[in-house]
């Protein structure tokens, strides 16, 4: 196993995170000033690029899917590897999973009390409100963002690796282009697995760090415990030592059954929140919410006035899951041979999106309502102590709060938990070429990344919001890459479908 690491991709990329540690380290003020200047150019130049980007893997993975090409079946086997419930379950679990509980109750009530540019006629904290909050939060967490992370990119990936034998890197997504040349000793192929490494790690290293914090307080306000920096770092070592054990144990035991039951954890505080909260404003402001959000669809997503905001919301989440994109196909890939076009579609670009924005309406809706009934009920903790108090604060609201909590707050680690142990394992892939990878190079990249939310936080909070605009960054040559598989999906399911006799 150890002759097929790839040397250079592993010492570049973790030498590259490891620089951006120490510069914080040793000047934070002046690593601060360089990610923002970055940033700052990154969402200039980039920003209606990473908005064309998304908007146009939506529609092509549509098209494709619900075309001749949905029948093509991709693996190069005849029937699944797993099953439909598991199958879905890690997808849920994995792909947006863990930003998703952070922001499902923070960013509806973040539009309602100030509402998106969009709808600037709309009066603030009013009934009004509501629809655009959550149509907006369905803009960012939505058909977009799930269509990016597991659609285009699997299927060239997958043709890659599955029909014509190529190692299972980031860089297969440039096989339709450059044949078996970007898979040898090429300096592009080494830079593709490189950017993609790092963006991936990033957006990963942040959801951590913010767990830390986010447990911290929740574990303060349920059960009185100093929310300390000791106890944060404790928080996020024995996480990382779980995350590490189940990547250990790969896609088949440790991810599939902590995605399993997370599912239906997840399913229990819906369904709690449904019964014990307001369950008929839930159900009318998601129905009234989704058809705004399908009615000012394009415009949302080509949004281009008020930067500010822009930058802050949508670009920036943009940003986020492009940098996940081709890691999260090479995950997608591995979880889904033997698998139609078409199922993949179905699974990643409409049943997942369509759950996710019925969680963030379920648990942002709750918020909203409790806020339009008791102004600052839920707003004064978001203001006072950030995204972790929301949460807090609309489960104390309701019958057995102190239950619907602790379910909650488990809930949150355990999405966290299986992205970690899913990205070590998709980046150890990345780095071997291997669907197997050792067990050790899995370990080693859950404690790498749990070492660096560690690192951060001890340097201060505001470092994993350094990191987080580091994601918006590194977006910039990933965005690149994905572009390509505007033309290599099509190409691909061309070829595959003469292949397998479809017409």
């Amino acid at each position: 196993m150890t002759a097929r690491i790839d040397v250079p991709v592993l010492l570049i990329s973790g030498g590259l995170l490891l620089a951006f540690v120490v510069i914080g380290l040793v000047n934070q003020e002046f690593m601060s000033n360089i990610v923002s200047a970055l940033f700052e150019l990154s969402v200039k130049y980039f920003g209606s690029v990473y908005q064309f980007l998304m908007l146009g893997t939506f529609l092509i993975a549509l098209f494709l899917g619900f075309s001749k090409f949905g029948r093509i079946r991709l693996g190069n086997i005849d029937k699944p590897e797993i099953s439909n419930f598991k199958w879905i379950s890690v997808i849920m679990c994995t792909l947006l999973a863990g930003g998703g509980v952070f922001w499902a109750a923070a960013e509806p009530l973040n539009h309602f009390l100030s509402v998106p540019p969009h709808f600037n006629d709309i009066e603030a904290g009013s009934e009004a409100a509501v629809t655009p909050a959550l149509a907006t939060s369905f803009m960012d967490w939505g058909f977009l963002a799930w269509a990016i992370l597991g659609t285009l990119g699997t299927f060239v990936l997958m043709y890659a690796h599955y029909h014509r034998g190529a190692p299972l890197k980031p860089r297969a997504l440039l096989y339709p282009i450059f044949g078996d040349k970007i898979m040898k000793n090429s300096v592009l192929g080494t830079l593709v697995d490189v950017f993609a490494i790092i963006s991936v790690a990033a957006g990963t290293i942040g959801p951590i760090g913010f767990l830390g914090l986010q447990t911290g307080y929740g574990m303060s306000a349920l059960f009185g415990l100093p929310n300390t920096l000791p106890v944060q770092l404790i928080i996020i070592a024995v996480i990382v030592a779980v995350a590490a054990i189940s990547a250990a144990t790969g896609i088949h035991k440790g991810i599939q059954i902590l995605s399993s039951y997370n599912v239906i954890l997840a399913l229990f505080l819906v369904g709690a929140l449904l019964v014990l909260g307001p369950g008929l404003f839930i159900f009318d402001s998601y129905l009234q919410s989704f058809g705004s959000y399908m009615q000012n669809f394009i415009g949302m997503s080509t949004y281009r006035g008020n930067d500010d905001w822009l930058n802050g919301w949508t670009v920036f989440f943009f940003a986020w899951f492009l940098g996940y994109g081709p890691m999260m196909a090479i995950f997608t890939t591995r979880i889904s041979r033997g698998r139609t076009i078409r199922e993949i579609v179905m699974a990643v670009a409409i049943i997942a999106p369509v759950v996710t924005t019925f969680w963030f309406t379920v648990v942002g809706g709750t918020g909203i309502f409790q806020e339009l009934a008791d102004p600052g009920s839920v707003s004064a903790a978001l203001n006072s102590n950030g995204a972790p108090a929301a949460m807090i604060a609309i489960t104390e609201q309701l019958p057995f709060g102190l239950l619907l909590g602790i379910l909650f707050l488990l809930a949150t680690i355990i999405f966290v938990l299986t992205t970690t142990d899913s990205m070590a394992f998709t980046i150890s892939m990345a780095i071997t070429g291997d669907g197997n990878p050792s067990k050790l190079m899995r370990v080693f990249w859950a404690g790498i990344m749990g070492a660096v939310a560690i690192i951060l936080l001890t340097i201060g909070e505001n470092s994993v919001g350094t990191l987080q605009s580091f994601i918006v960054v590194t977006a910039v040559p990933v965005s690149l890459l994905m572009l390509t598989t505007f033309w290599s999906a099509p190409k691909v399911c061309m070829v595959l479908a003469r292949e397998q006799d479809i017409s």
